[in-house]
């Protein structure tokens, strides 16, 4: 791998992450145009240190939020939110293997439906109490929020498009939405680390760090910078922009995706259906 192809991958997982578009999809995608997709545990292990950089930018942008929970931890009611919106994904992560389930040509589907789930969340967020929606996350917003971010481990589905659908879905504005998805973010990226981060560890990608150490570098710091300005974008726009422009790119992205399936070019697999593999 050299730098620039690291700083592709790197901008692209900083953008889509917090762009409802989906960065795990992105990257496949991108990883195997540029022919980076020989080595399973080696992408894994880069793909954990790009979600690393995007970690980054959660902590600066939202560092008052986080210095009031650390603060007070045991009375801080976003942190109390933030592990219960956690729990749906970790539970079933922990027993599940939903990448084997969904099969290695999933990904121009997981394109389509994620564009499906924006469309349904700009749906709601324009008419009745959904319009006007709430501006404080609580309980129901949380369990919402976190019930789509379990759904969101179908690869290559967005995780911040699924869990701003959970939050309009739920009677949120889209602004507070958006801020409680980027912020459930944190612990996400953070179980990501420990568990894809000990699996690359255990199948010797780490080989690969050494030997990659500046692009890698660049990457991260890219992700994290990119990631920074995407979170900035949508705050500031979010109630001014339609999902249904991201919407529209993830269509005809899938679409292309699932014509270079079909074709087998670009080296991306068969399209498959869970079970088929």
């Amino acid at each position: 791998m050299n730098v620039f192809q690291a700083a592709v991958l790197g901008i692209l997982q900083g953008l889509a992450e917090f762009l409802p578009i989906s960065s795990s999809g992105h990257l496949e995608l991108c990883q195997h145009l540029m022919g980076l997709s020989g080595e399973g545990s080696e992408m894994l292990l880069l793909s954990v240190l790009l979600h690393a950089g995007t970690l980054i930018a959660v902590i600066v942008v939202f560092w008052e939020d986080w210095w009031g929970i650390l603060k007070n931890p045991f009375k801080s009611k976003t942190l109390g939110l933030l592990f219960l919106a956690s729990l749906p994904a970790l539970f079933v992560a922990l027993v599940a293997d939903v990448d084997a389930f969904f099969g290695s040509g999933f990904l121009g589907i997981a394109f389509i439906i994620t564009g499906i789930f924006l469309m349904i969340a700009e749906h709601l967020s324009a008419r009745g109490r959904h319009a006007r929606g709430g501006d404080q996350a609580g309980l129901r917003h949380a369990l919402s929020m976190g019930a789509m971010q379990a759904v969101a481990l179908m690869p290559g589905v967005s995780r911040s498009g699924s869990t701003l659908l959970g939050g309009v879905a739920s009677g949120l504005s889209r602004k507070t939405a958006a801020k409680f998805s980027f912020m459930m973010s944190a612990p996400a990226i953070l179980g990501s680390l420990l568990m894809e981060g000990k699996s690359a560890y255990e199948a010797g990608a780490f080989q690969f760090l050494s030997e990659n150490l500046l692009p890698v570098l660049v990457g991260v710091v890219l992700s994290a910078v990119s990631g920074y300005l995407a979170i900035r974008y949508m705050l500031k726009l979010i109630n001014r922009i339609s999902f249904r422009w991201f919407a529209l790119y993830v269509f005809i992205l899938g679409a292309v995706v699932i014509a270079l399936q079909l074709t087998g070019w670009g080296g991306l697999p068969p399209v498959s259906l869970p079970f088929m593999g």
